[in-house]
């Protein structure tokens, strides 16, 4: 820290990212009484968006519906409510294709980031009524350092802050855009799930090879079929396993809260697979009693041993991922049309690596599930669709590694995310908690698993705010 802190610019609380956490985050913070200085530092041009936000295409929605999908953890109707108000003044037309209620729609995930925006209008009006004031700083935190009464930041434009306290809000690092330091070259060979304008160059009757088959090829498949694309499009993972649609269930019996003895992934494996017989054998949606379990897989996951985690992710992690992170019902049916007549195909199998290929077109090695021997596919273009990096250790983004470099974090559970404690308060390699350094959403994944759907962060952001205003 060569710069003096009197050179410094100074806040209350350094925000770092500006998306769905550290912008809920800085709402809570402006709805509580007290004057305080914050600044959220985030190179995008506008918060509220981060990676899952930022999407232009009306295509690409949410995959939960408006009463699932609330930044308000003390009003679950919030979305559905500024919905209807959006729509009643003229706003998303489309929406009527979708023929439901409200609380039923899905909306486009670019509006929900106006909603977003919109919450946190709102909040600033609200704290500057209490003298609180919430800057962004459009940059990227390169560095931080921890002293005995603040936390100091380095940016990317050469500026330094320092501040009581800092929040690490950096949200998710998607595989298709995130920068690894021992990359296969897979993403500078790769088209952007999301970038329908480089789609658009491709041959519509051309082939497209996509890896991975969760919720970022439903995206992908989505993009090239806004682009005009009518060829074939093969997809690979190592299971071969597609997203359910996600439906609007009735309500069961919270049975994880009726018994606690359930403890282990194998226990509740068990359970969950009885409860959805039972619900199928009365003619109710299996759906109904799977997402009864949303609510409790902090606590299964906080007190399990690494032995039951890791038998969760090895062996049970890929049904989860395909039954739980469901597709919105439009896309869903788009994957389904184009795998009915055959242009869509989905393969179990590893992606082993690129292979040299001639210009304008793209060659990988691949391993299918249950052979020994590997083969090349070729194609005219390839989408990474293989979802978001939570190994900090394999992230080449200038913070995460200063971070660990500096042992001022250490890996989560199975180097997921980073670790904490309950309240947010990041722990050095040591093992020490910080009382400056925080963090909240996606980095928190090792500690609960489920750290990243809308309803989380709300939760952490209200709970966070609590915290550093103590």
């Amino acid at each position: 820290m060569n710069q003096s802190s009197s050179d410094k610019r100074s806040a209350d609380i350094l925000i770092i990212g500006g998306g769905l956490s550290g912008t809920m985050l800085a709402v809570q913070l402006l709805r509580q009484p007290g004057q305080r200085q914050i600044l959220i530092i985030e190179p995008r041009a506008e918060l509220g968006r981060g990676e899952a936000y930022s999407a232009v295409e009306l295509g690409h929605t949410l995959n939960g519906n408006a009463a699932r999908m609330s930044v308000d953890p003390d009003n679950a109707d919030d979305l559905t409510q500024w919905l209807t108000e959006h729509i009643a003044g003229g706003g998303w037309p489309e929406s009527a294709e979708q023929n439901v209620p409200v609380s039923e729609l899905f909306p486009p995930r670019g509006l929900f980031g106006v909603y977003v925006q919109q919450r946190l209008a709102e909040a600033r009006a609200v704290g500057a009524q209490y003298g609180s004031t919430v800057e962004h700083l459009r940059a990227e935190v390169v560095d931080l350092q921890i002293a005995d009464d603040s936390v100091h930041l380095t940016l990317s434009d050469g500026q330094c802050l320092q501040g009581a306290h800092a929040v690490i809000a950096t949200g998710m690092f998607p595989a298709a855009r995130t920068p690894q330091r021992e990359s296969s070259g897979l993403n500078a060979a790769a088209l952007d799930p999301w970038d329908v304008a480089a789609m658009r160059q491709l041959s519509p009757q051309s082939t497209v090879l996509i890896i991975g088959s969760g919720l970022t090829m439903v995206d992908a498949v989505v993009s090239l079929e806004q682009a005009g694309h009518r060829g074939p499009i093969e997809i690979f993972s190592r299971h071969g396993l597609l997203p359910h649609v996600r439906r609007q269930p009735p309500a069961w019996v919270d049975f994880l809260a009726e018994d606690h003895g359930i403890r282990s992934p194998r226990q509740l494996l068990r359970e969950v697979r009885r409860q959805c017989a039972e619900a199928i054998a009365q003619d109710i949606d299996w759906q109904a009693p799977l997402d009864t379990v949303r609510a409790h897989i902090g606590r299964l996951w906080s007190q399990a041993t690494d032995v039951q985690r890791r038998q969760f992710v090895r062996h049970v992690r890929p049904w989860w991922e395909s039954h739980h992170h469901r597709s919105p019902p439009l896309s869903a049916a788009l994957v389904a049309r184009l795998h009915s007549e055959g242009r869509l195909q989905i393969h179990a199998a590893s992606f082993k690596g690129l292979e040299p290929d001639r210009e304008g077109a793209v060659s990988i090695r691949i391993r299918r599930r249950g052979e020994t021997e590997t083969r090349v596919v070729r194609a005219a273009a390839l989408i990474n669709s293989s979802g978001i990096e939570y190994d900090w250790r394999r992230v080449a983004r200038p913070l995460p590694q200063q971070l660990l470099a500096r042992r001022l974090v250490q890996s989560g559970p199975l180097a997921l995310g980073i670790a904490a404690a309950v309240d947010g308060a990041v722990l050095s390699t040591d093992g020490q908690v910080s009382d400056r350094l925080f963090a909240m959403g996606p980095p928190l994944r090792g500690m609960w698993w489920e750290s990243t759907a809308v309803t989380d962060v709300a939760l952490q952001a209200k709970a966070l705010a609590l915290r550093l205003l103590r």
